[in-house]
């Protein structure tokens, strides 16, 4: 089935791509006609001289929106690119960043570094992922130990440790965010999926570690559909499982930290994605992958959509509307692992 329709997942989650670009740069506070976006494209690509009114528009757009648009296209991407993998590593369809603690090992970190000295200049920015990589590796490494019972890891346990782990993290980070000076608010927003940052330097700061991670785990593809045969028979078919299995863990959870570092903790965006696009296009990770990231980049833009337009001019965290959509989707997908096995 896959080799029959292995283009089509590509090409419609392309064009609902396109289509959530455009409505992300078009609606907000002052929305802008679509027809009048073109129209400024164009009066720029042919250098013509711009009115008061696309003056204006020109600084929404490439100030504010296109910004904004590109992060959350970015840490869709690397969300659900992550959430993929990690269902493929862990042969568990409930494995994603946000449910097994990586998201919130991964906002420590970034709380750690930003308690010590909040970062507003690039290099500053890009320090910040970092420090929410190596919170987000401790936590997934600790995750997987304490779930793990012989070769197997049972759905159940690893629920509870990731619940538990993020119970940790979040208090601890929590408690940081309580004793620091500042803007409460805007850390609070931050713990909900939302950022204050704007500009082009979250994007700069944060895309190199996205980049690096979502390409090593369209790399890993192959390997993780022989993963699926589990780790014996994995081995025996030459594959080198613990240095793929270290090397999964790293990427995924590089690219979940830089995400989480510039755009707050959102959740379930890693669960969603890769279940619609296995659903209906089958489970060839190769595949998989990378359509769970245009995909991912397309559900996170409609949700920050939706987070502005809801109670305009006022913004809600998008990390709420993600929640608010993700935890039925959880609750249904519970239920139906509970009845047959997605593997």
């Amino acid at each position: 089935m896959i080799k029959k329709v292995a283009g089509k997942p590509y090409w419609i989650n392309l064009l609902f791509l396109i289509f959530a670009l455009g409505l992300s740069v078009a609606v907000g506070s002052v929305n802008i006609p679509v027809k009048d976006i073109f129209g400024l494209f164009g009066k720029i690509i042919s250098r013509q001289p711009l009115s008061n009114t696309f003056q204006t528009y020109a600084t929404i757009v490439f100030q504010l929106r296109l910004p904004r648009t590109v992060l959350m296209a970015i840490v869709g991407a690397a969300l659900a690119g992550s959430g993929a993998s990690y269902q493929g590593l862990f042969r568990n369809p409930l494995a994603d960043p946000y449910l097994i603690g990586v998201a919130s090992g991964a906002g420590l970190g970034a709380v750690i570094a930003m308690s010590i000295h909040f970062p507003y200049g690039l290099l500053g920015l890009m320090a910040v992922p970092l420090a929410a990589f190596l919170g987000a590796v401790v936590t997934v490494f600790a995750v997987y130990a304490l779930a793990r019972v012989g070769k197997t890891l049972p759905t159940t346990n690893l629920i509870l440790a990731g619940v538990a782990a993020s119970a940790f993290t979040n208090a601890i980070a929590s408690f940081l965010l309580v004793q620091a000076s500042g803007d409460l608010r805007r850390a609070l927003v931050w713990l909900l999926g939302g950022s204050s940052l704007s500009g082009w330097q979250p994007v700069l700061a944060s895309l190199p570690y996205i980049l690096a991670g979502l390409g090593l785990l369209i790399t890993m593809g192959h390997a993780l559909n022989v993963l699926q045969f589990g780790d014996d028979q994995a081995h025996q078919l030459g594959l080198r499982v613990n240095r793929i299995r270290v090397l999964v863990i790293l990427a995924a959870s590089l690219a979940t930290a830089a995400a989480i570092s510039v755009a707050g903790i959102i959740g379930f965006v890693g669960l969603i994605v890769p279940h619609v696009i296995r659903l209906l296009w089958g489970g060839d990770y190769r595949h998989l992958i990378p359509a769970s990231m245009i995909g991912g980049a397309s559900l996170l833009l409609f949700s920050d959509v939706a987070a502005r337009a809801v109670l305009a001019p006022q913004e809600l965290p998008v990390g709420i509307i993600t929640a608010l959509v993700g935890a039925p989707f959880f609750f249904w997908v519970l239920s139906r692992a509970k009845r047959q096995n997605y593997w």
